[in-house]
């Protein structure tokens, strides 16, 4: 299962830099629109994995909750990334305009971590739906382990929250 995760991971960036590659470096935009379309399809190869694995038997372990992890983290980020990516690629290989960063202070900066953090909340809330689905599976106490992560993460989501939204409350002010 590890093994993979690992694959779809590659897998994910090969298909985002051939589908970007193809829009700019070869003109050839309906190629380019399938390698892109194929991007979100590793996920659900992944989570068609993750199901056979776990209704042949298999104990829902660490490495399902991370196949759980995974896919919430790219429900949550993966069209921004793909965004970031390709404004990027347009702005090094197509003579598109320079990307846009976000501010690093006042209010605007403070909403913009606001609402990072709340898609970190929506990978969390879909990781564990996943793993929700995969207790329901197994349907025994097979699963601690795949839940085990979720503790740590759960921690990572608070800290996150503090930070983020502290900048509502004293945002950053711009350097003199």
């Amino acid at each position: 299962m590890l093994a993979l995760i690992v694959a779809c991971e590659i897998a994910f960036w090969v298909l985002l830099l051939l589908g970007l590659a193809a829009r700019y470096l070869l003109r050839a935009r309906k190629l380019s629109t399938v390698l892109l379309i194929c991007v979100p399809l590793v996920d659900v190869l992944l989570l068609a994995a993750s199901v056979l694995d776990l209704r042949r038997g298999a104990d829902a372990d660490t490495a399902h909750g991370l196949a759980a992890i995974y896919l919430g983290v790219s429900v949550a980020f993966g069209g921004q990334l793909l965004r970031w990516a390709d404004e990027r690629f347009a702005h090094r290989f197509a003579g598109g305009p320079s990307p846009k960063r976000p501010r690093k202070t006042g209010l605007e900066h403070a909403a913009h971590e606001r609402r990072q953090w709340l898609r970190h909340l929506l990978a969390y809330a879909v990781a564990a739906a996943v793993m929700g689905l995969f207790t329901l599976l197994v349907g025994d106490t097979r699963v601690a382990a795949m839940w085990g992560p979720m503790g740590g993460w759960g921690i990572v989501l608070i800290i996150d929250f503090l930070i983020s939204f502290s900048y509502t409350l004293a945002p950053r002010k711009a350097k003199s």
